[in-house]
């Protein structure tokens, strides 16, 4: 493992129980490093994804129990997915429908449940989390190729007016990336999207992910999603929609950190949006780490999450 570089201290404008939350997953690292070697081997592979699905298994049920929602397996199209319910909801009456796109840099599952868990439970909104095909054995497109058809399977039950899509970090890539197809396929778009601590374009290196360290404490490395995107060219609007022409997209709400090492990717997208004339709106949480709604319980993440939840609420139409 790379030496970690040394931190700043925390600031005191955030909250006590966060920087006791992060001042241990900077110093022993929150998941099992994902380098290319490890990942590129089916035996370490296969231990890296068990492990990290075995290091959020308690955040998971305590959400669940928290926000009172069950979890279930199933396929939608042939593609493996998680249906996220709130138990008190009635489904049969409410067309809505959420699409979520986890985290975990293409490889592995960081968030299936713990990005959508709160979510259902705040709004009552059905949420569908694809657990697309990951990165080295399933590059570009497969992933977007799952995508798309769970969407198009939820366009053929009910409006696009009811449907919303969002991803964190990896999904939040492939959130974009699906809008990019859905436009280029000329599919009706969904009526909000979601594009948390995530990028648009994976041909540059930005300014924050040249000095700011992950929660791993390494600094971005120039090959992260060189098996993600193997042999498509990184300028490609459908792998960078950031070069694509982004008019015509639905209303989008960002969201990032000042030590996310993807906020000035973040901050990019979002002013691209605007250019184009997309209802983007973007939030920057004070000293917090990447993605830290997925996997910190602080009041920060409370809010984050109510944020979302009140965007998705506000644009999704029963």
């Amino acid at each position: 493992m790379a030496d970690r570089p040394v931190q700043p201290p925390f600031a005191p404008t955030v909250s006590e129980e966060a920087r006791a939350t992060m001042a241990p997953l900077l110093a022993a690292g929150s998941a099992p490093e994902m380098t290319a070697t490890l990942m590129r081997n089916a035996i370490t592979r296969k231990a890296v994804r068990a492990a990290a699905a075995n290091h959020l298994r308690p955040l998971n049920k305590s959400r669940a129990r928290r926000f009172d929602v069950e979890v279930s397996k199933d396929k939608i199209a042939g593609v493996p997915v998680k249906l996220v319910r709130r138990r008190a909801s009635d489904a049969a009456a409410d067309q809505r429908l959420l699409i979520n796109f986890h985290g975990g840099g293409f490889m592995v599952d960081s968030g299936s449940e713990t990005e959508t868990i709160p979510i259902a439970g705040l709004t009552g909104i059905s949420v569908v989390t694809v657990m697309y095909r990951m990165a080295p054995e399933h590059p570009f497109p497969a992933a977007v190729d799952d995508a798309l058809a769970v969407y198009t399977d939820a366009l053929s039950q009910r409006p696009a007016t009811a449907i919303g899509i969002y991803g964190t970090s990896a999904g939040a890539v492939l959130t974009g990336q699906l809008l990019a197809r859905i436009k280029a396929e000329g599919l009706p778009m969904p009526a909000a999207a979601g594009v948390f601590s995530g990028s648009a374009d994976l041909a540059l290196v930005s300014d924050c992910e040249a000095f700011l360290p992950s929660i791993m404490g390494a600094r971005t490395a120039p090959d992260t999603l060189a098996d993600y995107s193997a042999g498509t060219e990184r300028t490609d609007p459908l792998l960078s929609p950031l070069y694509g022409d982004l008019s015509g997209l639905p209303p989008t709400l960002l969201m990032t950190s000042t030590r996310d090492q993807l906020l000035s990717q973040t901050v990019r997208f979002h002013l691209a949006l605007r250019k184009a004339g997309v209802d983007a709106d973007l939030m920057v949480y004070e000293g917090m780490l990447h993605a830290f709604w997925a996997y910190m319980e602080c009041p920060e993440t409370d809010d984050a999450l109510a944020a979302q939840a009140a965007f998705f609420s506000r644009h999704l139409v029963r």
